[in-house]
């Protein structure tokens, strides 16, 4: 192949121009700049499961703390988001003070709770117990009036334990038989 002199002196330029392109580019310090990225946080969720038993040790946890006549220590057994309906007042309680305060007063009937039919689904980090107890509720008279109410426990595992996240009580709407019905003077 034979190229002429005028079509060397063209490579020979154009080779030129890249090489002084690229020498150029070399002494240039390219400048990089750190951009902080918030990325979602990635953590594996681990899931604590329990037993039917463990559910009933939950609610006689609960029940022996009604025992102490400690409002402090009923209110342990709920966590700090936690949601009380309770079976003696119409207020909603949604913060531990407010639990508290309406253990203040239900405990004065020196309560005793027995579960009557109880329905337990156990997930992940939770536990449901549904179904029907019947309160022993001593007046200042001396007088022990027995109440039935629907009742819902929702436990979560929070914290390394499994605390109530949410409680509903509720008086039975229809009248009880009164063979289901005692009162007792003590």
């Amino acid at each position: 192949m034979k190229i002429s002199i005028s079509t060397w002196s063209r490579w020979a330029c154009a080779a030129s121009l890249s090489l002084s392109s690229l020498a150029a580019f070399a002494q240039e310090t390219p400048t990089l700049t750190q951009k902080q990225v918030d990325l979602p946080q990635v953590t594996a969720e681990v899931c604590y499961t329990t037993s039917v038993a463990d559910v009933r040790r939950l609610f006689t946890r609960w029940n022996d703390s009604l025992l102490t006549l400690d409002p402090a220590k009923v209110t342990a057994n709920y966590s700090d988001d936690a949601v009380l309906l309770p079976t003696v007042s119409n207020k909603p309680r949604t913060t531990p003070a407010e639990i508290q305060d309406y253990f203040v007063h239900f405990l004065e009937k020196k309560p005793q709770g027995e579960i009557n039919k109880s329905h337990v689904k156990i997930g992940c980090n939770k536990a449901y117990d549904v179904g029907v107890y019947t309160f022993a509720l001593t007046g200042k008279d001396g007088v022990v009036q027995h109440v039935r109410a629907r009742y819902s426990f929702v436990y979560e595992y929070k914290n390394g334990q499994w605390l109530i996240s949410h409680h509903h009580s509720s008086a039975m709407p229809e009248a009880i038989d009164t063979k289901e019905t005692k009162e007792t003077k003590h």
